[in-house]
């Protein structure tokens, strides 16, 4: 809960920066523009992805737990190609003549 309170008030720092750039006498619309992507957006996106690794994995380790399972089970479905049929590969191996 504190996470996204702190990502949200840098948020709110970069766009009152950017406001404060774009009516500045000498700054402009672009420079605002670029004030709040690269202190703003892109500083949180960063930390938003590293803080979120955690729960990428834990999903992660769970689907493939649950695969596991399935596969133990016997509910996968078997596969296209399950010995059926020869081998893909297009030159049959020449046999030396001892």
């Amino acid at each position: 809960m504190f996470i996204p309170l702190v990502l949200i008030a840098w948020l709110y720092v970069a766009l009152m920066m950017a406001l404060a750039e774009a009516t500045h006498s000498q700054g402009t619309v672009l420079g605002a523009i670029f004030t709040f992507l690269l202190f703003g957006v892109g500083p949180v996106a960063l930390v938003a992805y590293i803080m979120g690794a955690p729960g990428r994995r834990k999903l992660r380790k769970q689907q493939e737990a649950e695969a596991i399972k399935q596969a133990q089970e016997g509910q996968l479905a078997p596969q296209a190609n399950a010995g059926d049929h020869a081998p893909a590969d297009p030159v049959a191996p020449e046999r030396k003549e001892l």
